[in-house]
């Protein structure tokens, strides 16, 4: 899979560009500021729907428009496809597959995967919990559409259970409603906890390999699924058990705090290398690594699961990697559409011998 084309009006600091790439190799060169990253922005939300940048879609917007338009054609396996988005500073996003506007924009399944890397990421393990949850739940929602349906659904009854427990004086006067709220978030909650612990057992594993392979078999990577419910099992239904009975368990303090501390909403992943807390005590350089091993262990796990590759995108990252880094980079992943974003200070002989397209960008104009 690969992406074509990319058609912008009014989108960040890009009035109206076109610009068709390399099926394979693309590099984008500017200085900072030009609008680098702004291009795999726009890609990026023709899968997901959304930025990763920012949770308010009027941000992508020109500064000086109301409106702005984002429209890639997709070259797939099996089926192609034209995405088109437009946003609106007070109207809603709107979103069309092959002229059909969908009627929720939740409804996005563009069957464009890609996974990025941007210094950004960094923020996954040297950050709190909450990273590490988003990271999960973007990369199962990819590739499994069912988990982001169960994980909307599992939102909105957390809402609603906070906004009872905020409100209860008398916890017997609600008791019935309140046990409801604890049977569907147990059921769907544990839903996602499987899936959640599959992923990220899996994602070790592939992570792992490509993470000796980088450091030349000096370093191991293990990534650990923490949960507050029992998950010691990994059986279904004694996972759903625990999870009620925990529930039931802490009812009173949730009351006192006003929200559920009980669920996939508060659990987290714990890094190692080399048995060793990543977060605490491995240096810049080592959790970098770390990082582009788990990124590009998601290429593996997509073409496993969708049986089509997706397309990476690295957001000036290459400087940050030394050079054996970026060879193992290239090397692996050249059958791959990859697109760079870098300063002009990259050394372009690296890129000698693959099937590549090369473009510069200054203020928001393509070359």
């Amino acid at each position: 899979m690969y992406v074509e084309g990319i058609s912008l009006i009014n989108f960040r600091n890009y009035m109206k560009v076109d610009v068709d790439f390399n099926s394979r190799v693309n590099i984008f060169l500017g200085k900072n500021a030009q609008g680098k990253t702004n291009l795999l922005e726009s890609i990026y939300i023709c899968s997901f729907g959304k930025s990763f940048r920012t949770n308010r879609d009027k941000d992508m917007i020109n500064f000086k428009k109301d409106k702005c338009y984002v429209g890639a054609k997709i070259i797939g396996k099996d089926v192609d496809k034209f995405i088109e988005i437009k946003m609106e500073t007070d109207k809603p996003k709107r979103i069309r597959i092959n002229k059909i506007e969908l009627e929720k924009n939740r409804e996005l399944f563009s069957g464009l995967n890609v996974v990025i890397f941007s210094p950004e990421d960094l923020k996954i393990i040297k950050d709190g919990p909450y990273e590490r949850r988003n990271f999960l739940d973007r990369e199962i929602s990819q590739l499994k559409p069912v988990y982001k349906y169960n994980l909307n659904r599992y939102n909105k009854i957390l809402l609603q259970r906070n906004n009872l427990l905020k409100n209860t004086k008398n916890i017997e006067e609600n008791r019935q409603l309140i046990e409801i709220f604890d049977f569907q978030l147990a059921k769907i909650g544990t839903d996602i906890l499987m899936e959640k612990i599959k992923f990220t057992e899996k994602l070790s594993i592939i992570a792992n390999r490509i993470h000796e392979s980088i450091t030349n078999g000096e370093e191991q990577l293990f990534l650990k699924y923490i949960s507050n419910v029992d998950i010691s099992s990994k059986n279904k239904k004694l996972i759903e058990k625990s999870f009620k009975e925990k529930l039931k368990k802490d009812l009173k303090s949730d009351v006192f705090r006003g929200n559920t501390e009980t669920g996939p909403h508060r659990d987290d992943i714990e890094i190692y290398i080399n048995d060793i807390d990543s977060k605490i005590f491995a240096s810049q350089g080592q959790q970098r690594t770390a990082i582009l091993s788990m990124k590009l262990a998601e290429i593996d796990l997509i073409q496993e699961e969708k049986g089509d590759s997706p397309v990476l995108l690295l957001d000036d990252v290459l400087s940050e990697l030394d050079s054996n880094r970026r060879k193992y980079l290239l090397d692996t992943f050249k059958e791959l559409q990859i697109i760079i974003t870098s300063t002009d200070t990259i050394d372009l002989k690296e890129f000698e011998g693959l099937d590549k397209r090369i473009f510069y960008i200054e203020n928001g104009k393509v070359i």
